[in-house]
Order: C-alpha cells, then structure tokens, then sequence
C-alpha cells in the first residue's frame, strides 16, 4: 500500500514558477514509477510526466516537455514537479500517482494523491 501526499500548488502569473512535491508512504516506494497527471473540469486525467523507480528515465507530455522536469528522493520518498515558464493552459489540478509498471495511461497506476490546484492568471 502506497499513500500520496501532493503539495506546492497554489496561484502564479504567466512566466512564473512552481515546484510540487509528492510525498509517500510505505517502505515500497522506490520500487514504484511515479507519475504526474493533470485535469481541468470537463476533461480527462492528462499525462504530464512521469519517472521510473529508478529515476534513470524520465517521460514528458509535448506540452510540458523543455518546461517542466519531473525527479525523485527515494530516500525522501517524495517526487518533484518542477514548472517553469507557466502558461495559463496550465491551470489544472495536478495529481500524482504510483504504478508497478508507468505508462502515460491513468488506468496504469494504482495510488493516487488527492490532487493540488494550480492556478496560472494571464
């Protein structure tokens, strides 16, 4: 069993930065890929990147890819969402989650946090 913690959202301007963290529970955590996955009301769950247990690989979505990286502390048992260069598309609720075997599918994963709102004004 894996619980997730998400912290870090919050309000910024266009051009800003956000790091959000994920902080887990369980001694298994570094045998998880982790994920990091965003929604907006209305829409699907959206794949925005995700690491391997590792940390060796790293996946981005193209809309995030050369904005946002994606690292992990497995002595910390937490995972980072670095967000550089904020867009307003960005706004969402930003979850992340805990897979034996990540992909860029939602339905891959087996933990989930209970998400943080970012918020990106124009």
């Amino acid at each position: 069993q894996v619980q997730l913690v998400e912290s870090g959202g919050g309000l910024v301007q266009a051009g800003g930065s956000l790091r959000l963290s994920c902080a887990a529970s369980g001694r298994t955590f570094s045998s998880y890929g982790m994920g990091w996955f965003r929604q907006v009301p209305g829409k699907e769950r959206e794949f925005v990147a995700r690491i391997t247990w590792l940390g060796s690989s790293t996946y981005y979505a193209d809309s995030v890819k050369g904005r946002f990286t994606i690292s992990r502390d497995n002595a910390k048992n937490t995972v980072y969402l670095q967000m550089n260069s904020l867009k307003p598309e960005d706004t969402a609720v930003y979850y992340c989650a805990a897979a034996r075997k990540g992909g860029a599918r939602p339905t891959e994963y087996d933990y989930w946090g209970q998400g943080t709102q970012v918020t990106v004004s124009s």
